[in-house]
């Protein structure tokens, strides 16, 4: 038997990242977003645009971690919707801006309390400074990550 180096699955970030991830993603899914035919990517778009306002499609991309071909589907797949609306920018007619429509808003208004009771639901039994730290490492890792800072080997 060759002497490989072992990893355990149960205590690995990767996969815990993962696990957890997948099973919020399908009770969100079921719980909330079916019933408005609406995907995770599609979510975190309107949570992106509902959290910081109007963006540029680019800096959509960017918040959500979705590539810019995807966005520009997803978004023409929300406008047709009616869940948001696109135009040019006011700086640059090379630039296209999404906005949240008022149907956007008000799906939001209903959306965002299901979104936090899965937060709830999925720390329950945490302190709460645990559940804060947890968060401020995830930032950090991902930082991290996108920016270069991880070690290479």
């Amino acid at each position: 038997m060759t002497d490989r180096a072992r990893l355990d699955l149960d205590n690995y970030l990767p996969y815990l990242l993962n696990r957890v991830g997948v099973a919020m993603v399908q009770s969100f899914t079921a719980d909330a977003l079916a019933a408005h035919d609406l995907s995770i990517d599609m979510w975190r778009v309107l949570a992106a645009l509902w959290n910081r306002g109007d963006a540029r499609q680019v800096d959509l991309a960017a918040m959500t971690s979705i590539d810019a071909s995807t966005i520009s589907r997803l978004v023409t797949r929300l406008v047709r919707m009616g869940y948001v609306t696109r135009g040019r920018s006011k700086t640059s007619s090379r630039e296209v801006v999404v906005a949240l429509a008022p149907r956007g808003n008000a799906l939001m208004q209903r959306l965002i309390p299901i979104a936090r009771q899965l937060e709830e639901a999925a720390s329950a039994g945490l302190p709460a400074r645990d559940v804060t730290v947890v968060k401020r490492a995830l930032r950090q890792m991902y930082g991290n990550l996108v920016n270069g800072k991880a070690p290479a080997r």
